[in-house]
């Protein structure tokens, strides 16, 4: 159920990171937290996904722990848990869950973590409220207006009653939310150890997206934020068809440019940590520059739907796994377009839109 992925990563790296430095070597195994940086702690997770793998950070903080994003709710991921906390926590207990942004691999065990604990749980206001709003859909049945955003897309009925069948999963994979959180909010400062880490957010893949940076320590936790090996999905939802969730992934990554020195060492939620945080960005905003220019290429050669959108943004072919994640980013692209006043949506007598170039 990861956000992340769609993006073929031997495309994505095709498209240039040259700068990009790993410096810490392979990862931990599930199970360990290896120390990165004085009170710094290194945690990996798997997942049940294609993404096969979250990372997770554990702060030293005085006569606690933080934990920063959380993992899967799995009882697996609960034994891993169980075993960092027997070697690791020396005896002292977990004061405060922070979670970056509401997608089950981050928050799935926030929930278990903070009630095992009595510890406080961390996050912006948006994350918490779409996250817990997200949980209520659980064993609802599909709405008419995913149906029918998804029939607009293209879809046919066998993808439909996929769909269907699948829609309200959401809660299944994360542990009942606390039903209280401490908000955070962009420019806040939190300290954790006795050091100051400020907050940072930012947009497009999901709504309210904490970033933590410790600048003394050079360091910067930036969840999906930015990934150095793929790019986040940035999708459109049935709930807010016509957004344009592009517009402000875009918006984030030059805010981060402007925010952020180029030494920091990046901490993120897939992937190894690395080095050339500038350059990142950068190739972030090009590739989606690209891509955007690539779609309006293929508008200008005709009405096109959703689902014919794909191969201007991925190199590997659409499966049914990930339908949805590659309609809902072949939308956030399209709503861009329109944005800029480049191309327009036109929906036929069966209610099924076509985009053509302006």
């Amino acid at each position: 159920m990861s956000m992340d992925g769609v993006e073929d990563e031997v495309v994505a790296e095709r498209r240039g990171r040259p700068n990009l430095v790993y410096p810490l070597g392979d990862p931990p195994p599930a199970g360990e937290a290896r120390e990165i940086s004085p009170g710094v702690f290194w945690i990996r997770m798997p997942l049940p996904f294609a993404l096969q793998w979250i990372n997770l950070w554990l702060i030293a903080d005085g006569d606690g722990w933080t934990i920063v994003d959380t993992g899967v709710a799995l009882e697996q991921s609960r034994e891993y848990w169980r075993s960092i906390f027997d070697a690791t926590l020396d005896g002292k207990p977990v004061k405060r869950v922070i979670c970056t942004h509401m997608h089950p691999d981050h928050m799935g065990l926030a929930g278990w973590i903070c009630r095992k604990f009595n510890a406080t749980f961390w996050m912006s206001r948006l994350e918490y409220i779409t996250g817990r709003m997200l949980v209520a859909d659980t064993g609802r049945e599909a709405p008419d207006e995913g149906v029918e955003f998804y029939r607009a897309a293209g879809w046919d009925e066998d993808s439909l009653d996929s769909y269907k069948v699948r829609f309200g999963g959401f809660g299944k994979a994360v542990s009942k939310v606390p039903d209280a959180y401490r908000r955070m909010a962009d420019g806040d400062e939190i300290e954790i150890g006795g050091r100051i880490w400020r907050v940072i957010t930012g947009n497009g893949h999901s709504p309210e997206h904490v970033c933590l940076w410790q600048e003394e320590a050079k360091l910067f936790i930036s969840g999906d934020q930015v990934l150095p090996r793929i790019s986040s999905n940035v999708s459109v939802f049935p709930t807010e068809p016509e957004g344009d969730p592009l517009a402000d992934w875009i918006d984030s990554c030059k805010k981060l440019l402007r925010a952020l020195p180029n030494d920091v060492l990046v901490l993120p939620a897939h992937n190894e940590p690395f080095y050339g945080l500038h350059e990142r960005l950068q190739n972030l905003i090009d590739g989606h520059e690209r891509a955007l220019a690539r779609m309006l290429h293929r508008l200008k050669q005709g009405r096109k739907r959703a689902i014919d959108l794909f191969g201007a943004l991925f190199a590997r072919k659409i499966g049914p796994d990930v339908l949805g994640m590659a309609t809902g980013e072949a939308i956030a692209h399209a709503n861009c377009l329109i944005g800029r006043g480049l191309a327009r949506a036109v929906k036929d007598a069966e209610g099924v839109i076509h985009y053509e170039a302006v």
